[in-house]
């Protein structure tokens, strides 16, 4: 991440296109994700992976968006993602996101450009994709059901949503890798790296809770926090909106209502604050 300083030697920070990041929380939390992105961008990454994402450079603008729209106040609760999907985030920079949710019920745009290589099967095409991505459809489908006439603002006053790690992963056929797809000693320095940031954002955010949405993220979630002055931060998991699990396409809806109830998040939605 680079800085320049400004009159007064007040340092401003920069994002991928030179533009300053906002002041204050989203602020922070973007120099902390762009802090992690260039570290990840010194490893090499060798096969599987064929093809490397990073809506942090690309969808940077919508990413910024998103971020300084919503993480403004400090957060009770974070709901953490492993890394992007196909067509979530590599398409919008919105972790879980779904073409029409993020545009519609996030009320967040912006220019999306292209990453340096893509695969013919999984060309960025940003907010004209026209593929939805079935887990960020449910995840975000289920915030707005909850949240009702307060919309998207009644679940950031408390709650935000953010990924362990920026980049998505591609196979020579296209096939979305997640980290733990990685071989041994690549995925724990990658893992690594994204755990401080983790503990990074949790201590910005002063976050008390984070829900792991799958139980990779759940998992690493556990570890990560289990040190470095956050074993304090109760860490819970969600079910994973995955049309890959036979559980979520049963109605993980009702299921993750249910636990979001359990955990005390649904009474934040409606509380008035």
């Amino acid at each position: 991440m680079e800085e320049v300083l400004m009159e007064g030697q007040r340092p401003l920070l920069l994002g991928p296109w030179g533009e300053g990041l906002p002041e204050g929380l989203a602020g922070s939390f973007l120099g902390a994700e762009l802090d992690l992105s260039a570290e990840l961008r010194a490893m090499e990454f060798p096969h599987p992976v064929c093809y490397i994402y990073n809506p942090l450079e690309y969808a940077w603008e919508p990413h910024c968006a998103y971020v300084d729209k919503y993480c403004r106040s400090p957060k009770q609760v974070l709901f953490l993602g492993m890394n992007p999907g196909p067509f979530g985030m590599a398409q919008t920079g919105v972790p879980f996101g779904e073409v029409s949710s993020v545009r519609d019920w996030l009320g967040v745009t912006g220019t999306v450009s292209r990453p340096p290589e893509e695969h013919s099967k999984r060309p960025v095409l940003g907010f004209k994709c026209r593929r939805s991505e079935v887990s960020g459809a449910r995840f975000w489908g289920l915030l707005k059901s909850l949240c009702g006439e307060g919309g998207p603002h009644a679940f950031f006053r408390c709650c935000f949503v953010h990924n362990l790690c920026p980049l998505a992963f591609l196979d020579a056929g296209g096939r979305n890798l997640t980290p733990a797809d990685l071989p041994p000693a690549l995925r724990g320095e990658l893992l690594a790296s994204c755990d401080r940031s983790l503990r990074r954002v949790v201590q910005l955010l002063g976050a008390q809770t984070v829900v792991g949405v799958g139980r990779l993220a759940e998992g690493r979630a556990r570890r990560a926090l289990g040190e470095g002055g956050t074993a304090h931060v109760r860490v819970e998991g969600l079910a994973h909106p995955s049309p890959r699990s036979p559980q979520a396409n049963r109605g993980w809806a009702e299921l993750a209502a249910a636990r979001l109830e359990e955990l005390g998040v649904t009474k934040l939605l409606t509380v008035d604050r």
